[in-house]
């Protein structure tokens, strides 16, 4: 039987601190990019940090999947 994603991720949590690592920079840069996208203007910086931190984001979490998989059965 395949674990449910939700507890695997709040076992992981919990458990797994690579994982926790891995998600609190993911939160660090969701929020950042959240103030960004709450402007009205981006000077051009900001609008390559914006671009840096999307693809950043992104591989956390490709790597938070990747340790998900090999715990699901």
């Amino acid at each position: 039987m395949a674990v449910d994603t939700h507890d695997l991720k709040a076992r992981l949590l919990e458990t797994d601190h690579e994982f926790r690592e891995l998600a609190a920079q993911h939160h660090e840069l969701d929020e950042r990019l959240h103030e960004l996208s709450s402007r009205h203007f981006l000077t051009e910086p900001e609008q390559l940090e914006e671009v840096q931190m999307k693809k950043q984001k992104l591989r956390l979490k490709d790597r938070m999947e990747e340790r998900m998989r090999r715990y699901q059965v």
